[in-house]
């Protein structure tokens, strides 16, 4: 008798959802879009706030925590719905997860380690025995500290750097000229980062967003049906 009467109990619990007004259907659904929208919201600050601690681990040149801070932040994202507008070119393009971003001072503090190595090496082998212009290094960095001087760059700021590339570039090339330049700096992708969020995962957001996607559904259905039952029941009473 009491497994009858259950069966009863949730019987009737779904006869009463499935006879819910549309319009109260709308209503929750608005709600649930509200919610959808502000835990997204929250996942997107979070996203953002541990996407600064890695700058700011950046800033600070430590590498200890320049790493957990990157291994923090894939975490998070690749357990959330990280919905972003990314900006490229004066167009803005939707995408799901950090977007890219640069780990630009711990370039320039490896790049500064790579050009002091590469002078040294120069200056053991000799200035002129591979280039017919000598040192070019010792040159180049003379031009480019001035210009520091000049207009109050850092060494080793990333405008520094660009000197110093330019500069290079400016001596005929060889072989041993472009090996040289070569193994001067790291390549800057080693130092581009970009996680990508799954498009939808059962987090807060993820399980709120398919539930309002599965009554959307049963709402537009519903409509659907009360449209071409209308016209059906029309179309007899001519």
């Amino acid at each position: 008798m009491g497994g009858v009467s259950k069966k009863k109990k949730s019987k009737k619990a779904l006869s009463k959802i499935f006879h819910i007004s549309t319009w109260k259907l709308i209503l929750v659904l608005i709600l649930l879009v509200f919610l959808s929208a502000t835990f997204l919201r929250f996942d997107h600050i979070k996203m953002t706030e541990l996407r600064e601690a890695v700058l700011t681990a950046d800033q600070e040149e430590d590498k200890d925590k320049i790493l957990s801070s990157l291994n923090e932040l894939r975490k998070f994202t690749l357990s959330h719905i990280i919905f972003n507008i990314l900006e490229d070119n004066g167009e803005q393009h939707i995408i799901f997860g950090t977007g890219p971003f640069y780990l630009e001072n711990l370039y320039i503090h490896d790049a500064k380690e790579a050009i002091a190595k590469q002078q040294a090496e120069i200056e053991k082998k000799g200035t002129t025995d591979k280039n017919p212009n000598g040192n070019i290094f010792k040159k180049v960095a003379k031009i480019c500290d001035g210009k520091a001087r000049t207009y109050g760059w850092p060494y080793y700021d990333k405008r520094y750097l660009n000197c110093y590339t330019t500069e290079l570039a400016k001596y005929p090339s060889s072989e041993s000229l472009t090996t040289d330049l070569e193994a001067i700096l790291p390549s800057t992708e080693a130092y581009r980062y970009e996680f990508a969020s799954p498009i939808w995962y059962p987090c807060a957001s993820g399980i709120v967003i398919l539930i309002a996607l599965i009554l959307a559904i049963w709402t537009i259905c519903r409509i659907i049906f009360w449209i071409v039952t209308s016209i059906a029941l029309f179309l007899l009473n001519r």
